[in-house]
């Protein structure tokens, strides 16, 4: 129901920034649409963080990012094709098509069966089964993945109090939690992302380039390989925290060699060369290391009950680091202002740099762990480094009966060992 309200919102600020000529309305527009673009960036992500299996979260993450990044690319190419068309037009052609995938979700959203650990957090187990049928292959037991997601819901609730914002802070565990689900979803904004993204064309006719509009939609294109590639490569063997930690130190050091490259020579034909250069490496090591991992992170990491004030207060952050991020930019490289152009990357380098050492010390690893797991491990309250190499109680055996078997599999046996005395409970219930 909440995307269905951010497609309609977001058919209401489109109708109201086409239909509009005043330029306090198209902000009042503006902003409207942002509401639903979070709305759609959050919901889209949690209903893929509690629908999917362990093992094909990270792939699900991957195509979420891939499909931004690909959507952001045809509108620049869009907006770059009409921009200088002599009437309205210019304007309404790309504000138009804005509506063809919203339209598109609201019509078939009613297809797609509900999240079906929400249902069961809202007391309806049968329909969280039957959704769980729907989701997963027709070998799967979904009434005893069904089972093991109502026995972690119940233990928390014997330890936890309600369901609210302040409920994030007031006990030391889901505090820990909210921290870190912040902070990992922050961490793409630490990387100075949006200084490369929100300005590459600015920043690349900076270096000098000759064509920064067609070289930014290059890089753009970059950034959907990257994710390509992920899908293929890093999900299967990576590591969240090693991935994460390379991602940050190889941004930071490519913006401290671009600045430094800049200061020393900044009108030179070279310049621009490793600019470019160096800048598409960026794009692929952000989009392939870090944007991904750090919304991943970010709603895989809250519990169950608090997932989506937790993941909604996670987003909010990420968005406004974005923003400060975009609004301060021009402060610093524009000539008529502080005029550092890429020497901006003095900042981001060391920052990048810390972002790198928190992973390392605070953010704990859950590849292939299902959502009920990871209450488990952070109930044990267990240090980041512990998390890859904890077995949870009940967790299928890592024997030589088990190697050889999928996840999903694996999860079936996991969910089998708790059956008999969850449905007992559930029975007596």
């Amino acid at each position: 129901m909440c995307l269905v309200a951010a497609c309609i919102t977001c058919f209401m600020a489109n109708i109201m920034m086409m239909a509009t000529e005043n330029i306090g309305a198209l902000y009042a527009g503006r902003l409207i649409i942002g509401l639903a673009n979070g709305y759609f960036m959050t919901f889209s992500q949690l209903y893929l963080q509690e629908s999917s299996t362990a093992e094909l979260r990270g792939v699900f993450l991957t195509g979420f990012n891939f499909f931004v990044s690909f959507g952001t690319l045809i509108g620049t190419i869009i907006d770059w094709a009409t921009a200088k068309r002599p009437d309205k037009s210019a304007y309404l052609i790309p504000l138009g098509l804005i509506y063809v995938f919203p339209l598109i979700i609201i019509c078939t959203i009613w297809f797609i069966p509900e999240s079906p650990r929400w249902l069961i957090l809202q007391g309806r187990f049968e329909e969280g089964v039957k959704a769980l049928e729907w989701l997963r292959p027709a070998r799967h037991d979904s009434r005893a993945e069904a089972s093991a997601i109502l026995a972690a819901i119940e233990k928390e609730k014997e330890t936890s109090s309600g369901i609210g914002w302040l409920d994030m802070f007031s006990n030391p565990v889901d505090r820990r939690r909210t921290f870190l689900a912040v902070f990992a979803v922050l961490l793409q904004a630490a990387s100075g992302s949006m200084f490369i993204i929100a300005y590459k064309a600015y920043f690349l006719q900076m270096a000098k380039v000759s064509d920064p509009f067609a070289m930014s939609n290059v890089l753009s294109a970059i950034s959907i390989v990257a994710f390509i590639a992920n899908s293929f490569i890093v999900v299967r063997y990576g590591n969240r925290r090693v991935l994460l930690m390379t991602g940050l130190l190889v941004c930071g050091i490519l913006q401290l060699i671009i600045a430094v490259v800049y200061h020393q020579a900044p009108n030179a034909k070279s310049t621009g060369k490793v600019t470019v250069g160096l800048t598409a490496i960026y794009m692929f090591s952000y989009n392939g290391m870090i944007s991904t991992y750090a919304w991943l992170s970010g709603g895989e990491l809250p519990n169950q009950r608090l997932r989506s004030h937790t993941f909604g207060l996670a987003a909010s952050a990420g968005f406004v680091g974005a923003w400060l991020t975009t609004f301060t930019a021009p402060y610093f490289i524009n000539p008529q202002s502080m005029n550092w152009g890429p020497r901006y990357g003095f900042i981001w380098a060391p920052s990048c740099a810390i972002a790198a050492t928190w992973v390392f010390f605070f953010l704990p690893e859950v590849k292939n762990r299902t959502l009920e797991e990871i209450d488990e491990m952070f109930e044990a309250k267990l240090p980041a480094r512990k998390f890859s190499s904890y077995k949870c109680v009940g967790a299928a055996r890592h024997d030589d009966e088990g190697k050889g078997r999928s996840s999903v599999e694996k999860e079936v046996a996991v969910f089998q060992n708790e059956k008999v005395a969850v449905e007992t409970s559930v029975s007596r219930d």
